[in-house]
Order: structure tokens, then C-alpha cells, then sequence
């Protein structure tokens, strides 16, 4: 598992700003060095260079890329907007974190500023002639720079905010998650009592805000419990709503403890687990599966009207959900610094529940998403019988049910039976 420090700093270079503020320091940095190494340019050189037509070179590229820099951002704010209403707006948060937008905008600020800076600086005589040598060399790699940049801007303006495009990058990051999910299943912990509740002795450990659970510092809590010679049980998992006085975890403490360690070991455990207003991707593999299926209902709306868009987001649900069927590369692993913090495992039923409910309520009265999300239930149960075949045979049933409802002909009714006919018997035994 990632530590929260770790995490937190991920979360940090994903935004837009930081990467924008690191192009600009390094921009006014580039424009600064040329006059600390200028002596190391020789003095015969200016005059064979011809390094006077810098001044020229910058003011193009100051005026030219605070018109680039404007037109990208109006062009980022409306694909964000096209990807918030055309697919949902959950969506959006990975359509800021591309990496290509925030490469361009923080290239075109970064040369903005390089520009400026030289100009300034030449103004001031601070170069001389050795020193606008040095600038010259390193205006011609900004221009080769922008030059590429603009090019991959332009092929990616084309894809930016589309809907099969935020669909994809969906499904890459709910993928993400359950691999992860996968490869540390009990998020390096050990996994909850077979009873499913903590011992009868263990005190709860209260929530003190409200809010959604974004990570879990299993690790901290590790080093928690080995120094109070502690055992921690949580009871939430990223993702799980909280709300003041709700109970995030119980702990039974080492016998004859003082009650001021009880508040200190309370205390501790808060401050590893981090809630915030919204949920996120990283860590909580149900909410790509929501996403995904809020995207697919969204489509199945009267106003949208595209089933073809519903039919494709249930062949990524059915990708997504095969990686969590398949066993991983290599052994789940578990942190041996963590055996003292017990969690709850994935439920694959509340997975299913995510993705196929709604789909199945919203798409009830279409014969070619009942088709195609009854196929999708008889390729998950063939995939792993023994994980995915009950869950699968109860959605088929529940299908079954609102199609009844929904469909009009009774031919399309009976060719959803006898589709669904394989996951009934299963359900009847």
C-alpha cells in the first residue's frame, strides 16, 4: 500500500497548477542561467553567430504564446464542460489529470515566461555579447520545443473531451484500481475475522468529520498498533461514506493501558485515514464501476437516447471485472508490518451491484441492452464459476424481472428467458 505522504504527493503533481508552476520556474531558471555561464562563451564567437536577432526571436515568442496559453485554456474549459455533460461529470477529474494537457499549457506558460524574462534581462545589459550568444542557443531549443508541443497539442485537441475518450480513460482507471485491489487485497492488512466483527472487548474509534474515505495509511496504522502493542479492525475501505460519530475502526488496546494512551491511540488512527468531500479513483475500485455504469444510464436517457454507447460501456464492465476474476501475476501481498490491522475484503456483490443495477433498471426496455448485458452475465460466470457465478445468476434473475416489466413483445421476453436460461438453473440450485 502506498503511504499517505506518498499518496498526498501523487495527488499534488496531478494538478494542473504545479505542473504549470514547475515549467514557469524553470523557464525563468533557463532565461537567468544565460547570464551566470556567459564567461564561459568565447569572446570571438558573438561575432560569428550573430546572436542580435534574439531580441526579435523572444518578442515573437512572448506575444505568440500568451495567445497560444489563452486559446488552450478556453479549449481545456470546454472540453471539460462537453465531458461533464456528454458523459457525467464524475468523469471530469481524470479528463484535468491528463498528462498531455497539463504538458502543453505548462510548456506555452514556461515559454511565456523564459521570453519575457530574456527580453527584461537584454533591456538591462545584464548579457553582453557572451551571454546573448548563450541565450540565442537556448531560444532555438525553446522553439524546437514549442514546435513539438503544438504538434502533439493539435492531434490530441482532436480527442479531448470526447465521450469514447473519457470512457477510455474510465475504464483504464477502474482497471487501475482493481489490480491494485487484486495484488493487495486486504490493502497489506489481514484479513477480518471470520465472524465478521471485532472482538467483544475492542473500543470504537469515532469519526470526528463527514465525508467520503479517499486512503487508508495502512502502514501508519501498522506502526500504531506495534507500539501500543494494539490490534486495529477497521470497518471502512476507500471509498465508504462517513459521517460524524460513525465508527472507522475498532481496537483492542494492550491490557492496563492508561486512558490518556486510549486517546492518543485514537487520535493516531484518525490521522491515517483521509476523508475528503468526493470520492476518487485511485483506491476505490467500485466508483470506476459506478462511473462507468452512471455513464451508461446517462446514455439509456430519454434526452440522449444511445444505447450503442450503453452496449460498449457493458463490454468495459465485463474487461474490468475479468481482472478482478483472474488471479494476479504474482501472490497477493500483505505488509508483515501490518498483521495487527484487520480489514474487510472487496465484496464481488456489491461490485456487481455498482455496475449492472442500474444499467439493468435503465435499459430494461431495450432487447439489445437486455441481450447484451444477459451475455455479459454468462461470460463472467464462465470466467470464474466459483467467484462470479452466483452474483451473475442473481442479476440475470433480476433482469429477467425488469424486462418482464419493460419490454413490449412477448417474443422479445421469451428470447431473454432462454438467454438467461444457463444463470436460472444455476440460480434455482
Amino acid at each position: 500500500m502506498i503511504a499517505r505522504w506518498r499518496w498526498a504527493l501523487r495527488q499534488l503533481t496531478r494538478r494542473l497548477w504545479f505542473r504549470a508552476s514547475l515549467f514557469s520556474l524553470l523557464g525563468v531558471a533557463t532565461a537567468l542561467l544565460a547570464i551566470i555561464f556567459k564567461g564561459a562563451i568565447p569572446e570571438t564567437l558573438p561575432a560569428r553567430i550573430g546572436a542580435d536577432a534574439v531580441d526579435k526571436i523572444l518578442g515573437i515568442i512572448a506575444s505568440s504564446m500568451l495567445a497560444v496559453t489563452t486559446f488552450s485554456l478556453s479549449t481545456m474549459v470546454a472540453a471539460y464542460g462537453a465531458a461533464s455533460t456528454g458523459v457525467t461529470p464524475r468523469a471530469t477529474t481524470l479528463v484535468m489529470q491528463d498528462t498531455t494537457t497539463q504538458n502543453a499549457l505548462a510548456t506555452f506558460i514556461g515559454s511565456f515566461l523564459f521570453s519575457l524574462v530574456g527580453l527584461i534581462a537584454l533591456s538591462t545589459g545584464a548579457y553582453g555579447a557572451q551571454g546573448r550568444v548563450l541565450l540565442f542557443t537556448v531560444t532555438i531549443a525553446v522553439v524546437i520545443l514549442i514546435v513539438y508541443t503544438l504538434l502533439r497539442w493539435i492531434d490530441h485537441l482532436s480527442k479531448l473531451g470526447r465521450v469514447g475518450e473519457t470512457i477510455d480513460r474510465v475504464e483504464s482507471a477502474t482497471i487501475d484500481a482493481l489490480r491494485h485491489r487484486v495484488q493487495w487485497p486486504y490493502l497489506g492488512g489481514t484479513p477480518y475475522p471470520a465472524s465478521g466483527s471485532p472482538p467483544a472487548s475492542a473500543q470504537a474509534v469515532s469519526c470526528d468529520r463527514t465525508g467520503y474515505v479517499q486512503h487508508v495509511d495502512v502502514q501508519a496504522l501498522g506502526r500504531i498498533a506495534r507500539e501500543h502493542q494494539a490490534s486495529i479492525y477497521l470497518d471502512v475501505l476507500p471509498g465508504g461514506f462517513a459521517h460524524a460519530g460513525m465508527a472507522l475502526a475498532w481496537i483492542v488496546p494492550q491490557p492496563g493501558e492508561e486512558p490518556a494512551a486510549h486517546e492518543a491511540l485514537h487520535e493516531a488512527i484518525l490521522g491515517a485515514i483521509t476523508l475528503g468531500t468526493h470520492r476518487t479513483f485511485e483506491h476505490d475500485p467500485r466508483f470506476g464501476l459506478s462511473v462507468l455504469s452512471e455513464i451508461a444510464s446517462r446514455a439509456l436517457s430519454p434526452a440522449v437516447n444511445d444505447p450503442g454507447t450503453a452496449i460498449d460501456v457493458i463490454g468495459r464492465g465485463v474487461r474490468s471485472l475479468t481482472c478482478w476474476g483472474q488471479p494476479p501475476d504474482s501472490p497477493p501481498e500483505a505488509d508483515p508490518d501490518c498483521q495487527r490491522i484487520y480489514v474487510h475484503p472487496l465484496d464481488v456483490d456489491d461490485l456487481f451491484d455498482d455496475f449492472f443495477g442500474p444499467i439493468a433498471r435503465d435499459g430494461a426496455g431495450l432487447l439489445e441492452v437486455d441481450t447484451r448485458m444477459t451475455k455479459a452475465l454468462l461470460s463472467l460466470a464462465q470466467i470464474n464459476p466459483p467467484l462470479f457465478k452466483a452474483a451473475a445468476s442473481r442479476h440475470a434473475a433480476r433482469l429477467l424481472q425488469h424486462a418482464e416489466h419493460a419490454l413490449v413483445l412477448d417474443e422479445d421476453k421469451r428470447r431473454i428467458r432462454e438467454l438467461a436460461q444457463p444463470l436460472l438453473r444455476r440460480e434455482a440450485h
